[in-house]
């Protein structure tokens, strides 16, 4: 989610930028208490079949206080997931759902970290955007897999440093909590189920829905946030094979039963 999260905050700072300091203390987490709303959810269907959707909804009252930097941003998510095969429904002005599918497990590592991590084409002319100074943030999305012929066996993990996430003023203090302005979660929905791993250092303990099927992350803005969990998926080839292994068998054993 890093890109992501960067744009975001390069939106948020075009925004603020013009206030004065105390203007901004006084007034922004009022104004602008639980402005967006980023959901980010991986769908597994199966092995092979899957998605990435990203629900993200903006505050009535910041897009009223900026409505063309908001309209801007979303617009650029559009396309982003658009280059991705993915889609985009409006469910209003400023809620959108994007949908990316995936066909497997390094698909869908490619596409996450395509679509939170865009490389910028070095021949394309960059738009020229003020912005606040940016914190830096460090993310890793990884996913490991191993084939043990009936199943497949998943190991998720996630790393979002979100330790200088804040709104700065130009002398690098923080002016404003991230928690008033950012609510992300990171949820897991797999068909068996999945087991989140306890006790990893700046592990986030998940909230668990639809009898395990779904997990759900409350990501922490302004600190180190580790997600890691394992699950398995059931395998169509193993599944496949043992199924005409069981009719040749059978094929044979009536056979010779028949006609001894």
């Amino acid at each position: 989610m890093k890109a992501a999260i960067v744009d975001l905050w390069q939106f948020l700072g075009r925004i603020l930028r013009p206030l004065r300091i105390l203007l901004v203390v006084l007034l922004i987490p009022l104004l602008l208490s639980g402005c967006v709303k980023y959901d980010v959810a991986v769908h597994f269907a199966g092995q092979h079949h899957g998605e990435i959707v990203q629900h993200i909804k903006l505050g009535e009252r910041l897009t009223n206080f900026s409505n063309s930097q908001t309209t801007e941003w979303l617009r650029s998510i559009e396309r982003r997931a658009k280059k991705l095969g993915g889609r985009t429904k409006h469910l209003g002005n400023q809620d959108i759902i994007v949908t990316i599918p995936f066909n497997n497990g390094a698909e869908l590592s490619s596409k996450f970290n395509q679509f939170f991590h865009p490389v910028a084409k070095k021949d394309s002319p960059s738009r020229a955007v003020e912005t606040i100074d940016l914190p830096n943030f460090d993310s890793k999305f990884r996913l490991t897999q191993d084939n043990f012929f009936f199943v497949q066996r998943n190991r998720l993990s996630y790393d979002l440093d979100l330790r200088s996430l804040g709104v700065l003023s130009e002398n690098g203090d923080i002016v404003v909590s991230p928690n008033s302005l950012l609510d992300l979660q990171f949820s897991l929905e797999t068909p068996w189920g999945a087991r989140d791993i306890e006790g990893s250092a700046n592990g986030i303990i998940p909230k668990s829905y639809d009898d395990g099927h779904q997990l759900l992350w409350q990501l922490q803005p302004g600190q180190l946030n580790h997600i890691e969990v394992v699950f398995w998926l059931p395998s169509p080839l193993g599944v496949g094979s043992i199924v005409i292994l069981i009719l040749v068998v059978g094929g044979v054993y009536l056979k010779y039963k028949s006609f001894p």
